[in-house]
């Protein structure tokens, strides 16, 4: 039986060939995991478990599956080396999973060391909204193939929310907009509807404004419904091809 092994790193590049030259196509954050089909002494061919996503990583030492019990609830979250905040040693991003394996004070202890309680949630736990904490990610620099607080891209920006709150979601926006079957037209759109273009998504926050990581202004912005699409059909000569609604 093929091993599923966990990324215990807090961010892995996925690429599209074995080289770190060639174009990452998306990223697992920690507690991701994945099946290893192909193995050479440098690279590893895996497939994401949590959206069967398809590339290559760096062989690195990674442990058994780890059943994750919590998972990041803020942007970023701090891992101290001690349960009283005590020689910080990196950063975990909104969505990461652990395996809580003991607790003292405010403290949740894991493989990597201690995180606070109040930023992470049980791995069962879901919003009402599932996308109500997007504007975490607002001034978010925007990254091509990117799914944390240091860069993100725009259908990831959709994935990790619904990820986080326990719904499938595949990772790029051409698949997005094949999966997602409910469609709704612009004169009805509300909250929570899902704007695609071909390549591009945005979430509306409203009727009248939406939240995308934009590649042509650097990060995620908040910008009106109207305005966005006029500007994507001025300068990159598309026109939204649906919208959608969970």
């Amino acid at each position: 039986m093929t091993r599923l092994l966990t990324n215990n790193f807090p961010i892995i590049n996925l690429h599209k060939k074995p080289s770190t030259r060639s174009e990452v196509v998306t990223q697992m954050i920690y507690g991701e995991s994945f099946l290893i089909s192909r193995k050479s002494k440098k690279w590893l061919k895996i497939k994401i478990k949590e959206d069967g996503y398809k590339g290559y990583i760096q062989n690195k030492n990674f442990p058994n599956y780890l059943d994750p019990t919590h998972k990041i609830s803020i942007l970023k979250s701090k891992i101290y080396k001690k349960p009283n905040k005590g020689g910080k040693f990196n950063q975990l991003s909104f969505g990461s999973k652990i395996k809580v394996e003991g607790t003292k004070g405010q403290f949740y202890k894991f493989s990597k060391g201690w995180i606070h309680k109040s930023n992470v949630k049980p791995i069962s736990f879901k919003e009402k909204n599932p996308f109500k904490k997007i504007n975490i990610f607002k001034n978010i620099k925007y990254k091509w193939g990117g799914k944390s607080f240091k860069g993100i891209d725009c259908s990831a920006l959709i994935q990790v929310f619904l990820n986080f709150n326990n719904k499938f979601c595949p990772r790029d926006a051409k698949d997005q907009f094949k999966f997602f079957k409910k469609n709704t037209k612009f004169k009805n759109i509300k909250k929570n509807d899902i704007i695609y273009w071909k390549g591009h998504v945005a979430l509306a926050l409203s009727s009248k404004k939406l939240i995308h990581a934009y590649g042509p202004m650097k990060k995620t912005v908040i910008m009106g419904v109207n305005q966005t699409i006029k500007r994507i059909e001025q300068t990159a000569k598309l026109k939204v091809i649906g919208i959608k609604r969970l």
